[in-house]
């Protein structure tokens, strides 16, 4: 892996004072990171928080002593929440992101709090290998014009704000179906063991190159999550004859007003979102960590059977 020298290696850490092992943890982030002649960037808010934990001349700003562009590594110290908002912070640029998990499932993570050191200690030498993730190009248009123009890491949702929504879903520009629902989630494979997981979506490999629709709450026969090819375009539109308005939220973080006749459309963006990854542990064994699966009997391939 290319880098600049080290006198010039700066480092992004986000997290943020909500608990305080995420303020010791950054503490302790910070200092490994100046001890090895690195510098570390926070966004502007994340040093005004953390200035009572670690001094202003600690740190250096993005986008003041440090462009986006200049960085190395994004280190983020956090649930996935803090890993979406890194991810916003770096969109622009082919800057990694590595996770330590600091909250309660965190599939986006890659290490967990107990590993900060060795994670510190691996990022330092560039002994990771980067994992590029689909992301979502969303729009949406009302008569034509755009209201709404923004991207998603895990999904594109479009809901309710208090009574239900009459939606058209089409695929490719061609109507599929209408239903009255509670909403419609689009979503990447990042995102499938996200929100559209818990509207009974299907997990999906986060090497499968695909996009996700899942109605939510559908009074329909034909409700069931839809998977698609990388290169479909999906849309919603809220009918005229929708008793209610609905919100477009994506990744839960950016949210835009959808009036009645407003249409959705998500494809996949140019830009994929960067993970770097410190060890080879794969999907599968994410999957039966966080979710704590049962998996007593498994006899693999050294049992005889497929």
């Amino acid at each position: 892996m290319s880098r600049a020298d080290a006198a010039e290696r700066r480092m992004l850490v986000v997290s943020h004072t909500a608990k305080r092992e995420a303020i010791e943890a950054t503490i302790d982030v910070v200092s490994a990171l100046r001890a090895a002649g690195v510098t570390p960037v926070m966004a502007p808010a994340d040093r005004i928080e953390f200035a009572p934990h670690l001094p202003l001349d600690r740190t250096a700003e993005l986008g003041v002593d440090a462009e986006v562009s200049a960085l190395e590594i994004a280190i983020v110290l956090g649930g996935d929440g803090t890993i979406l908002r890194a991810a916003e912070l770096v969109r622009e640029s082919d800057c990694p992101i590595v996770g330590v998990n600091l909250g309660h499932v965190g599939f986006l993570a890659e290490m967990e709090r107990h590993d900060l050191a060795s994670t510190v200690e691996q990022v330092l030498a560039g002994d990771y290998t980067v994992e590029e993730r689909v992301t979502l190009e969303v729009r949406a248009t009302l008569d034509g014009a755009v209201i709404a123009e923004t991207w998603a890491v895990n999904e594109a949702s479009v809901e309710k704000r208090q009574r239900m929504l009459e939606v058209a879903v089409g695929v490719d520009g061609l109507p599929l179906s209408s239903f009255g629902c509670d909403g419609v989630v689009l979503a990447t494979p990042t995102g499938s063991t996200a929100y559209a997981f818990s509207a009974g979506g299907p997990v999906v490999w986060p090497g499968v190159q695909a996009m996700l629709l899942v109605p939510i709450a559908a009074h329909a026969l034909f409700n069931r999550p839809l998977v698609v090819g990388p290169d479909s375009v999906l849309s919603v539109e809220i009918l005229p004859q929708s008793v209610g308005e609905g919100v477009l939220w994506c990744d839960g973080r950016r949210r835009s007003e959808l009036p009645s006749g407003s249409v959705v459309e998500v494809r996949r963006s140019a830009r994929p979102v960067r993970l770097a990854r410190l060890d080879e542990a794969v999907f599968t064994d994410r999957l039966v960590n966080k979710f704590n699966l049962p998996v007593t009997g498994w006899r693999g391939r050294s049992g005889g059977e497929a």
